[in-house]
C-alpha cells in the first residue's frame, strides 16, 4: 500500500511537466520537475522495481508508475526533438550562415555535469546621493578585447541581486565574453525608468574602464531575466547606443498594459501589485508609465536584434508577452529569434544543464556569436 501511495504522489507531481502550476510552491516544484527530470525519474524507477517484491496493488502501482515515469522523462524527449533543428532555425532567423560550431544543443550526458565557476570582481559603477550600485565583473577567459554581456537580474523589480544564476555568467566568460552582472535601484522606493538609467550608467562605467577590463566597446549585449528582461528590452530599444548589438529576453513582460489587464493567478503572484509598485500606481492612475515601460511600444525598423526565450507553462509572466513582442519584431523586420520551450516554466534556466537550461544556453551563445562576434 505504501508503494502505491508514493507512486500516486509522484504521478501527481509528474503532471507539472505538462500542466501549469496552480500555486506558488507548486511552481517552484515545477522547476525541479522539468529541469531535474532524471532525479524524479530515478525515484519512480526505484518504486517500480520494488513491485517485484511487493505484490499487493502491484498492477495498479506499476501502471500509474509507468505513466509517471514517461511524464518525468518527457522534457528530455521534447528537448532532444527541439535540439535537432535548433541550429538551423536560429541561423535562418538571424540571417547568418553556419558559424562553424559543432557543439550539440542538448545532451543527456551533459545533464550529469556542472559548470566550472569563474571568479568575479565586485565593482562600484555609480554613486548616487542616496545609494551606490555595484556590478559583478566576470573577466573573459580569452585574451584581448572581448565583447561584454550586461546581465540584469529578475525579482519583480523589488528584489533579487547580481548573484542570480551565476552559472551562465561563468559559462559565457569561459566562452570568451566579459560579463557584467549589475544591481539596480528597486521598487517601491525607485520606480520606472530609474533602472534603465542604471543600465546606461553601468555601460558608461564599462566604456570608461574598457582598457583595464579588456572590453570591446563596440560589442555590448544586454541580457535580462523576468523583470530584468523588461529593463533590458527598454534599455536596448531606447538608449540608442550603437555599441548595443543585441538584447536577450528571458521570459520578460513586454506589454505592461496588456499584462495589467490579464494578471497572474493570485495563488501564484500578485502581479498587479508588483506592477503598481514599479510603475507608480494602477493603470488608470499611471497610464503613461505603463506605456513608457512596455518594450514593444518602442520597436521599430532600427531596433536591436533580439533573442526571446520563454516557457509555455510560465505562470508568473504570461507566454503571451513573448508572442506579442515576436509579432511586433516580425512586423518591423527586426532580426530576432524566439526559443519556445513547451514544457518549461518561469525560472527554468536555474539549472544550466537541464533540458531548458541547455537549449537556452545554446541559443544565447549562438545569438551572441552572430550579433556580437569577438574582434579577431
Amino acid at each position: 500500500m505504501t508503494r502505491l501511495v508514493l507512486i500516486i504522489i509522484f504521478f501527481m507531481i509528474s503532471l507539472l511537466s505538462v500542466f501549469k502550476a496552480p500555486m506558488y510552491y507548486l511552481w517552484l516544484l515545477a522547476i525541479g520537475v522539468t529541469e531535474y527530470p532524471l532525479v524524479f525519474a530515478a525515484i519512480v524507477a526505484a518504486l517500480l522495481i520494488m513491485g517485484f517484491w511487493i505484490h499487493k496493488y502491484q498492477l495498479a502501482g506499476t501502471i500509474i508508475g509507468v505513466v509517471a515515469l514517461v511524464l518525468f522523462l518527457s522534457p528530455i524527449v521534447r528537448a532532444y526533438v527541439l535540439a535537432g533543428s535548433l541550429q538551423k532555425q536560429i541561423d535562418a532567423s538571424l540571417h547568418v550562415n553556419s558559424l562553424g560550431k559543432t557543439d550539440k544543443p542538448f545532451s543527456v550526458v551533459k545533464m550529469l555535469s556542472s559548470v566550472p565557476k569563474v571568479a568575479y570582481t565586485s565593482i562600484t559603477y555609480v554613486n548616487y546621493p542616496d545609494i551606490q550600485l555595484n556590478l559583478d565583473f566576470y573577466q573573459a577567459q580569452v585574451g584581448g578585447k572581448r565583447p561584454c554581456v550586461v546581465v540584469i537580474h529578475g525579482g519583480s523589480w523589488s528584489s533579487g541581486d547580481s548573484k542570480q544564476v551565476p552559472e551562465l555568467n561563468s559559462y559565457l566568460a569561459q566562452s570568451g565574453y566579459n560579463v557584467a552582472a549589475i544591481n539596480y535601484r528597486m521598487a517601491p522606493q525607485y520606480q520606472s525608468p530609474f533602472p534603465v538609467e542604471d543600465v546606461r550608467n553601468a555601460m558608461n562605467y564599462l566604456k570608461a574602464h574598457a582598457n583595464n577590463l579588456h572590453i570591446d566597446t563596440n560589442n555590448f549585449v544586454l541580457l535580462g531575466r523576468s523583470a530584468g528582461a523588461q529593463i533590458a528590452l527598454v534599455a536596448a530599444y531606447t538608449l540608442k547606443d550603437s555599441g548595443i548589438k543585441g538584447v536577450i529576453d528571458f521570459y520578460g513582460p513586454a506589454d505592461m498594459v496588456w499584462g495589467y489587464s490579464v494578471p497572474a493567478s493570485p495563488l501564484v503572484m500578485d502581479s498587479r501589485g508588483v506592477m503598481e509598485r514599479y510603475l507608480g500606481g494602477t493603470y488608470n492612475n499611471a497610464q503613461k508609465s505603463y506605456f513608457d515601460s512596455s518594450p514593444l511600444e518602442f520597436v521599430n525598423r532600427t531596433s536591436t536584434p533580439t533573442l526571446i526565450i520563454h516557457g509555455e507553462n510560465d505562470v508568473l509572466v504570461a507566454y503571451e508577452h513573448s508572442r506579442r513582442l515576436d509579432l511586433k519584431l516580425e512586423q518591423y523586420g527586426v532580426k530576432h529569434y524566439w526559443l519556445k520551450l513547451p514544457w518549461a516554466t518561469h525560472g527554468f534556466d536555474f539549472n544550466l544543464t537541464g533540458p531548458g537550461g541547455q537549449l537556452s544556453t545554446y541559443a544565447v551563445t549562438r545569438f551572441l556569436d552572430s550579433v556580437s562576434p569577438p574582434t579577431p
